[in-house]
């Protein structure tokens, strides 16, 4: 031990004696030692105060980069759904286009067209694009196709069911940004 802590222990044995041998002394000390202890118990509450705000502050800043995370996540994944739906037509164009030019001879400007129709289409499904598949005969559901028009259906099989499509339909992702238009059997 050092001579310091020596004496400093000897001077807390002192001051222990003299407060059991003087009353008055006694008295005076046990309210300083309170008046110690309430200073130390509102210094450990307001500690506690602080640690809970910062423990608040603290989660409430995770939430808002989690949530801003979030939300430029999703304006990635639809930034160009707005291009993307204004080329719609565009891929409608070509269709009809093919369609007419399988009808005529020459057989080079079809291959032409259709390898810029192929690759035109490859763009935007790398992009997310995918076509909704709908068929005649399938069944109608409101929240995926568009029923333009109800017409007799031919046979009984097709009551309730899809008899054409007269517009495809497409998602972005899992989002539809344009449902097909169907005609339905009534």
């Amino acid at each position: 031990m050092s001579k310091k802590s020596k004496v400093e222990e000897m001077e807390g044995e002192l001051n222990e004696s003299q407060i059991a041998e003087n009353p008055e002394l006694n008295d005076e000390t046990k309210a300083t030692l309170e008046e110690e202890q309430s200073v130390e118990d509102q210094l450990r509450e307001e500690l506690t105060k602080e640690k809970d705000k910062f423990l608040r502050l603290f989660a409430e800043f995770e939430n808002f980069k989690k949530r801003t995370s979030k939300e430029r996540m999703d304006l990635f994944k639809t930034a160009g759904q707005e291009v993307i739906v204004s080329m719609l037509p565009i891929l409608d164009d070509f269709d009809r286009a093919l369609k007419e030019l399988s009808k005529s001879e020459d057989k080079e400007m079809f291959k032409g067209v259709e390898l810029i129709n192929n690759k035109f289409r490859e763009t935007l499904k790398a992009k997310g694009l995918e076509q909704i598949e709908v068929g005649e005969g399938d069944v109608f559901d409101a929240e995926v196709h568009d029923a333009i028009t109800q017409i007799p259906a031919p046979n009984k099989k097709l009551k309730g069911k899809i008899i054409d499509v007269v517009e495809k339909g497409f998602k972005l992702g899992e989002r539809i940004i344009r449902h097909p238009k169907v005609v339905v059997g009534n």
